[in-house]
Order: structure tokens, then sequence, then C-alpha cells
């Protein structure tokens, strides 16, 4: 796939009002380099799923709407941040597209299984990313370590991970979901939650964004 391609496939997921981001303003000129970091991603993820089970989702046009589409969507509503966990990260979503949409942001991409956490590597060499690869459970991470920040999406066992990600998060945790999951028992006492973004071209996906009280 092409730069435009990309771009064109992803128009629906990142033309916020204004071209403003909650919390940030995205600039025009930078949009083209992230769709030619973009190509260089899909194109590791196709190279790697070809000889391990990087994602279930195979097909070109559908790895950049629901994995860089999603993942953009996340970035665009993170707010002011400057430090993001990935928490189960997997292949790279939604930290590396953060990455690429918010370079400021010091990103952490937390994966526990060894050979997703060497394709995440590859990823931010390849790149040139500054972001960091723990690998491991981000239960194992010192308990000092916290972020402003943490994202999940697309993880197992979400109840116990978004219970860890309420400790690690010092102002929000942002969860991909759907509209059917309202409640969050981990972060009921510490956050208020928003009312859910519904995701572009998703059957009842949303973005859950909780803020610490």
């Amino acid at each position: 796939m092409t730069p435009d391609s990309i771009a064109e496939l992803l128009e629906p997921y990142v033309s916020l009002p204004n071209g403003q981001a909650v919390g940030v303003a995205i600039e025009e000129d930078v949009w083209p380099e992230i769709y030619s970091q973009l190509v260089i991603y899909l194109e590791l993820i196709l190279k790697w799923n070809a000889r391990m089970n990087l994602t279930a989702i195979r097909t070109p046009e559908e790895i950049v709407r629901r994995h860089f589409g999603e993942s953009l969507f996340v970035g665009a509503h993170l707010g002011a941040c400057g430090t993001l966990l990935d928490f189960g990260s997997g292949t790279g979503f939604p930290g590396v597209p953060i990455q690429l949409l918010r370079p400021e942001v010091q990103v952490t991409l937390a994966e526990s299984h060894g050979k997703k956490a060497a394709f995440l590597h590859e990823v931010v060499r390849s790149l040139g990313l500054p972001t960091e690869v723990w690998a491991g459970r981000v239960e194992a991470m010192p308990a000092a370590r916290r972020y402003d920040a943490v994202a999940l999406r697309a993880v197992d066992d979400m109840d116990a991970a978004v219970c860890e990600a309420g400790l690690r998060a010092s102002e929000r945790v942002l969860i991909v979901g759907t509209t059917r999951q309202s409640v969050y028992p981990g972060l009921t006492e510490n956050f208020r939650m928003d009312e859910p973004l519904s995701l572009p071209d998703s059957n009842g996906g949303a973005l859950w964004v909780a803020h610490r009280c």
C-alpha cells in the first residue's frame, strides 16, 4: 500500500473538528511522514505475520482500518500527556501509532510474549522511534513505575488488566472496548468514566476514557 491509500482508509479515524485532537494540536504537515512510517510498519506486520501469528487480521486494508485507525483514534483523544503505557501491546497497538502521532510522549510498550516483544523491538528500530519495549508482564514492573496514561486494547483478562492499569495510571486510563461493557470494577473507586466514544466504522466498538478523581 502507498501513503496515499493509507491516508484514504484512515480519514474517518483522524478527521476531528478543526484538525484538533483533544488537548493538543496536530499540525497538517506531519501527516505525510506519519503515513510513510505506517507503510513501513504495515510491511513489517505482513512479513512477520507470514511466519508467526501476530494478528488474526490478514488483509492490509483491515490492518490499516482496525489496527492503525483505532490506535490513532485513541491517540487523538489522549489529551495532554507526558508518559503512556501500552498495556499488553501485542503487535504494537495502540502504542506505536500513538508514538507516531504524538512524538513528544514517552511511550512504553509492555508485551510479555517473547516473539511479539522481539517484533516490537524490530518496529522501534526500523521506524527510528524513542519508544521503550518492556518485554515482560506489567505486574513485574517496579512498583514505583507510573504513567500519565495507560491504554489497553484486546488484552487477555481485561478486568484484571484494567485493575492493574488503574494502579499504574496517575491521570487516566483509555480502554478500547465495546458499548456493551460499561462498568470496569477495577476503576470504580478512584476514576470517573466519560461517556463512550464510538469507534468509526465499527459495530459497537467504543473508546472509554477514565479520569483519576
